[in-house]
């Protein structure tokens, strides 16, 4: 089963108070399918949960009919009294230094010097691969003004937050994630200050109940700002993985980037050669689009590996835009065997 296929299957069932289809009302929330195993809340109402039960269970049925074979979830709880925490700065005095973050044992930053570079589609996949490997794994999305994860990780639905304070991360894939897109509508814009970005990370990284995780993936924003500098001064960063294509241009930012890490002293695990090159499917010729080569001469000029030459490939995009990484949809795929090579490179080197 489908995302969309149980998205059409529930909105065949109308909701008792607005009429309209218990999606569209927006009383269904937080589906995860994972193969299947497909679970969702419908958010209501406590004064009416008598009114919603009959809702619930045809809302099972209708999703059971799709596949007799399934396991499915669904699951009333109320209207939240008080709404997931606003992500901005707390007044009350910060601990100094770093500090952990619990249930995590390693952190591991994926960033890059510019936007473009397919920062995040690296970021989800490796999530994925560590996830494949059987890693306890989470990622934070933290390019907040381009927060894609949940739509590469196929999350949909606001975080819960069952005492105001602490928020409930959500999961697919095995991953455990949680994103600012999450807590605003897709087309909405974070308009904020520096000071609220900071704010923002803190609370992402110290009241989101994690759990027990091997490593947490944290996708940057591009850029050397202060998000990166949040990150490494408040909390104990393993390593930064730097995702770059081969063009002078994305390499003369890629430089600053290791530069940014090592004046935080947080070791750059490695270099990661994005749309690297591209193989027609018609006859097969190659061609280095943005150059070839390049991310490799500048790990080897800094000093630090070179992790994976991942290629330009059409399935790539299809599959993060679809909601399942590459190396979820076609684990089997060559593409799909990059992003395994270097979740199995980190398990290796001890940060996952």
């Amino acid at each position: 089963m489908t995302r969309e296929s149980v998205l059409d299957a529930l909105k065949t069932i109308t909701d008792p108070v607005s009429g309209d289809d218990i999606v569209s009302a927006g009383v269904t929330r937080g589906l995860n399918v994972e193969g299947s195993n497909i679970r969702f809340v419908m958010e209501i109402d406590p004064a009416k949960a008598e009114l919603y039960e009959p809702v619930r269970a045809s809302a099972e049925a209708a999703v059971q009919a799709l596949d007799a074979g399934s396991e499915v979830s669904a699951v009333l709880t109320a209207h939240a009294t008080k709404a997931p925490p606003d992500l901005k700065p707390q007044r009350k005095a910060e601990p100094q230094g770093p500090q952990a973050v619990p249930g995590v044992n390693h952190i591991v930053a994926i960033a890059s010097g510019k936007g473009g570079v397919g920062k995040s589609t690296v970021a989800a996949n490796i999530a994925c691969a560590l996830a494949a490997e059987g890693r306890r794994v989470g990622l934070l999305d933290a390019d907040v003004y381009g927060p894609s994860q949940p739509r590469m990780l196929g999350v949909s639905g606001r975080p819960a937050s069952p005492d105001g304070k602490t928020i409930l991360p959500m999961r697919n894939h095995g991953v455990t994630m949680m994103s600012l897109g999450l807590m605003t509508n897709e087309d909405q814009a974070v308009v904020w200050r520096g000071p609220m970005l900071m704010g923002a990370l803190q609370q992402m990284l110290m009241q989101v109940q994690w759990g027990a995780l091997d490593c947490l993936l944290v996708d940057l924003p591009p850029g050397t700002g202060d998000v990166q500098m949040t990150l490494a001064q408040k909390a104990p960063v393993d390593g930064a993985i730097i995702v770059s294509t081969p063009q002078d241009v994305a390499l003369l930012d890629a430089r600053k980037g290791i530069d940014m890490f090592n004046q935080l002293n947080v070791p750059v695990l490695g270099m990661i050669e994005n749309m690297s090159t591209h193989i027609c499917s018609n006859c097969g010729h190659e061609e280095h689009v943005f150059g070839h080569g390049g991310v490799k001469a500048e790990a080897e000029k800094m000093g630090v590996p070179l992790l994976a030459e991942v290629p330009l490939h059409i399935d790539i995009r299809l599959a993060a835009d679809g909601g399942a990484p590459i190396v979820v949809s076609k684990p089997q795929a060559a593409q799909a065997q990059a992003f395994r090579d270097v979740a199995r490179k980190l398990v290796e080197i001890g940060v996952a």
